[in-house]
């Protein structure tokens, strides 16, 4: 954004020079209306022109850099949209993975108190003790789910890098 407005700055301030140099021009000369250009020597006619032009190539220059400045900031922009989105995703991804290992964690949970209080009781049940293991293999599926989206969303961090190494190899 800085070079942005340095740019417009130094535009401003060359047109600011342009015009100042044509008022005083006008001020120092009065043109005869017949032909303007006859009270200037040739001489001074081409060195304005000169200048002229070159206040017109450094203006077409600094355009220029301010076009590559915008479309830079503005490709940063979409860059750091892309990002944030790829970010909220992983977040909601995340979220309900979390979701699904705390529900089976209050499952998990609840069936081992039950277990509990059957074997307090000294009855042991083999339908209490199944529903305890199908609880605790569905907490470990859930955690490993959650290991498996955690280490791709490494591998994604990783591969621009990993090409990015490649590509300066």
């Amino acid at each position: 954004m800085q070079d942005i407005t340095e740019l417009e700055r130094r535009i401003t301030a060359a047109l600011e020079r342009i015009g100042r140099g044509v008022e005083s021009l006008s001020a120092a000369v009065t043109m005869p209306t017949d032909n303007p250009t006859a009270m200037l020597p040739e001489s001074d006619f081409a060195v304005l022109n000169e200048k002229l032009d070159e206040e017109r190539m450094l203006n077409a220059q600094l355009q220029e850099r301010l076009r590559v400045v915008r479309q830079k900031d503005d490709a940063e922009k979409t860059a750091l949209t892309d990002q944030v989105s790829a970010l909220n995703a992983q977040l909601a991804a995340q979220s309900d993975e979390l979701a699904r290992l705390r529900a089976t964690s209050n499952a998990l949970s609840q069936e081992l108190a039950a277990l509990r209080d059957v074997a307090e009781l000294g009855v042991t049940e083999p339908e209490h003790i199944n529903k305890a293991m199908l609880a605790e293999l569905d907490a470990l599926r859930a955690a490993r789910a959650s290991e498996a989206e955690e280490l791709s969303e490494i591998i994604a961090a990783l591969n621009p890098l990993i090409e990015e190494a490649a590509a300066h190899a």
